[in-house]
C-alpha cells in the first residue's frame, strides 16, 4: 500500500509538470515572435498532451487524483512562458531547454524512486523523459540562448517548490 502511495505521488508530480508544459508552450506559442517558433511551441504542446493522459490514466489506475491546485500551477507557468516570449524567440527557446533539463533530470530521479515492479509507472516515464530530451534538443537546435545561471538556479528552487507541493496536494 505504501508503495502505490509513493506510485501516486510520483505521478501527481509528473501530472503537475505536465499540466506546467501545456501552459508554458501555449503561452510561448501565443507569444513567439516568428512563425517558425511560434508552430515548433506549437506542436511540443500537442505532443505533452500524451503525457498529461498517460500521467491521469496512471493516477485514475492508482486510485489516486490529480493536484488540487492545478490551476494554479497552469496560471503560473502562462506567466513564467509568456515572460519568456516577450524576451525574444532565443530566450524562450533556451527556457525550454533548461525546463526540458530539468524535468528529464527530475524523471531520472523518479525512475530511482518508484517500486521495481511497477512497470507500468515506469513504462510512461522512461517515455516521457525520452520525449523531454527531443523537446530541448529541437529547441536548441532553433538558436535557443543559454540563460544565466541565477535564472537556472530560480527555475530549481520553483520547480522544488512545485514538486514538493504536488506530491501531498
Amino acid at each position: 500500500m505504501q508503495e502505490k502511495a509513493h506510485s501516486a505521488g510520483l505521478m501527481r508530480v509528473n501530472h503537475v509538470g505536465e499540466v506546467c508544459a501545456q501552459a508554458l508552450y501555449a503561452a510561448q506559442s501565443a507569444f513567439a515572435k516568428t512563425p517558425l517558433i511560434r508552430e515548433q511551441f506549437k506542436q511540443a504542446g500537442q505532443e505533452e498532451i500524451d503525457h498529461l493522459a498517460w500521467t491521469a490514466d496512471r493516477l485514475n489506475e492508482l486510485g489516486s487524483r490529480t493536484s488540487l491546485l492545478n490551476p494554479l500551477w497552469y496560471a503560473g507557468s502562462f506567466a513564467l512562458g509568456a515572460l519568456a516570449a516577450k524576451l525574444g524567440d532565443p530566450v524562450s527557446l533556451g527556457f525550454v531547454v533548461e525546463t526540458e533539463r530539468q524535468v528529464e533530470a527530475h524523471l531520472n530521479s523518479h525512475l530511482d524512486e518508484l517500486p521495481e515492479n511497477d512497470l507500468r509507472s515506469r513504462a510512461i516515464v522512461t517515455q516521457m523523459r525520452d520525449d523531454e530530451a527531443a523537446h530541448a534538443q529541437a529547441a536548441a537546435g532553433l538558436g535557443a540562448a543559454e540563460l544565466p545561471l541565477p535564472v537556472k538556479k530560480v527555475m530549481e528552487a520553483m520547480a522544488k517548490v512545485m514538486t514538493t507541493t504536488a506530491y501531498r496536494i
